[in-house]
């Protein structure tokens, strides 16, 4: 790749007139007089007042080393020894630069300029602000030769040194302000998480692993960071989500993995897949879980080598992307029967955060209701406001044990569309939030009135893995239970659930179906078998 080289011009040791000159060791030139350092751009920052030492060094370099374009950057710098006017303007300086760290390699140089810039540098290079390497040249041990002397090349081990702390506190904020887009939660222990997740995706490439009830913001959040990660520019390519439960057998080896014309019915053309489509950026995975085993074993190599082989081709394509994977289900229960595979966990969760569901975080409901009021105004460009009484009627609603809160903020964006969607000239009032109460407690009640056929879910997974399935998923998984724990073995068990679909079949293992259904909630006989009454 090309490099380029960002430093300050050195007012006295890159000074010189004449042919003497030459007989100076001059920092700035001498770096682009070694054979073993091609420069292909020198970024040279100055001040005002050295524009013509700039232009004597830009024809010296010139003349020794032709390749290089010296592009000169003047600083508003009035004072070179005042450490937080230096820090600013070396500070503007990185966050304007368009850096493309994909496409050329960055060299800070520390040896000329003010120890105070030098110091600015060195922080602002450790904090990626440049996202390069330092380098430190040195005089020759002979003096008055033509010797360039020496250099060495600086790759800073990030973890040993702290950020500075205001300007760094400032630019925290502002990415924990993207990460909860916008919206200042009150919070403290999901404030106290969403500070780990910005330390952890600024210095990380590692998968994350979302885990949470159904609604809490995975997929919002992992959105967010890719928006941040962005930002920062460090990662250029696209955001791919999926929904791995809508996936299933060959249609989801195709959707991720891609396939070539002909490799099955149907296929008509070559597909590149998701995992291509997300090469230099993020991946999201909603719902891993619910992938099957085939499908997480080339995931896994995909994650590690960044290759993986289309459907029908003999030829392997890279994708080198980060992944965020979001799962409402515990996945260590499913590893341990079976349903998940173990070393494929063991590759995303080095960084997994759960995320809370809105029952547990109640102090935050205000904060986001402005903020779904936000996103009204700009789906719809109508503005829409409460009434003071209003307002403080749902809120003292929303807080109440009453608010069971099933779908977390699924249900409180729907109460606030459909509040809005019927409030007359803009205004919500008492009697449209008293209609949406009690919209939500008639819901929540149908909600609660399942729990009679699913005490033995929530006993067998716990009652958060229990709440964290669709209504749906509950009741039918309370009905298998419940066979199962009174058939005398799997496959008696598997023969009465699949009685009519086995009929149509010449061959079938119903116990083996009967298997993996189970081991999709980590659940199995022997466990079944263990709960009975």
């Amino acid at each position: 790749m090309p490099t380029v080289v960002i430093g300050l011009i050195g007012t006295n040791l890159d000074a010189g007139e004449g042919a003497e000159r030459w007989n100076r060791w001059r920092p700035t030139v001498s770096l682009c007089q070694h054979e073993e350092l091609l420069i292909d751009r020198l970024e040279l920052l100055h001040q005002r007042k050295e524009s013509d030492l700039v232009k004597s060094v830009r024809d010296d370099i010139r003349s020794v080393s032709p390749e290089t374009e010296v592009r000169p950057h003047e600083l508003g710098i009035r004072d070179p020894w005042d450490f937080d006017e230096v820090f600013g303007a070396l500070h503007d300086f990185a966050r304007a630069y368009p850096f493309d760290p994909e496409k050329e390699d960055y060299l800070v140089h520390i040896t000329t300029g003010t120890h105070v810039a030098q110091i600015c540098l060195f922080l602002l290079t450790e904090s990626r602000h440049f996202p390069a390497r330092l380098i430190q040249t040195s005089p020759p041990k002979r003096p008055r030769s033509s010797d360039p002397g020496s250099f060495t090349i600086i790759d800073l081990d990030l973890s040993k040194y702290d950020r500075l702390a205001s300007r760094f506190a400032r630019e925290r904020q502002e990415a924990t302000s993207i990460l909860k887009s916008g919206i200042e939660t009150r919070n403290q222990e999901f404030n106290r998480l969403i500070d780990r997740i910005e330390q952890v995706a600024s210095n990380s490439k590692a998968p994350i692993l979302l885990t949470g009830p159904t609604g809490a913001g995975k997929s919002q959040l992992a959105e967010r960071i890719y928006e941040l990660k962005k930002a920062r520019r460090q990662i250029e390519g696209r955001f791919v989500e999926v929904n791995c439960a809508t996936l299933r057998g060959d249609a989801a080896m195709s959707a991720l993995f891609g396939h070539v014309k002909g490799a099955f019915t149907g296929a008509l053309q070559d597909r590149p897949g998701l995992l291509k489509a997300a090469d230099g950026g993020m991946l999201f995975l909603d719902e891993i879980g619910e992938l099957g085993l085939d499908e997480q074993a080339m995931l896994l190599r995909a994650i590690e080598e960044k290759r993986f082989l289309p459907m029908g081709s003999d030829r392997e394509a890279n994708s080198d992307f980060q992944l965020i994977a979001g799962s409402n289900r515990d996945l260590q229960a499913a590893a341990r029967s079976g349903g998940f595979r173990d070393d494929l966990l063991a590759r995303i969760d080095l960084w997994e955060f759960r995320l809370p569901g809105l029952r547990e975080r109640r102090e935050d409901i205000a904060p986001n209701l402005d903020y779904e009021l936000e996103q009204y105004t700009r789906r719809t460009g109508a503005r829409v406001t409460f009434n003071r009484e209003a307002r403080e009627r749902f809120l003292s609603f929303t807080m109440s044990p009453e608010a069971t809160w099933e779908r977390n903020f699924r249900d409180l964006s729907g109460a606030v569309t459909r509040m809005c969607t019927v409030a007359a000239g803009g205004r919500i009032t008492v009697g449209v939030v008293n209609e949406e109460s009690e919209r939500l407690r008639k819901a929540w009640s149908k909600t609660a009135a399942t729990c009679d056929y699913d005490n033995l879910v929530q006993e067998l997974l716990g009652s958060e893995p229990a709440q964290n399935l669709d209504l749906f998923d509950r009741m039918q998984l309370a009905g298998v239970i419940e066979l199962v724990s009174a058939s005398r073995s799997l496959s008696e068990a598997g023969r009465t659930l699949f009685a009519k679909s086995r009929e149509k079949k010449h061959s079938s293992n119903d116990a083996d179906r009967l298997r993996k259904y189970l081991s999709r909630f980590g659940l199995s006989w022997d466990l079944i078998q263990a709960k009975r009454p």
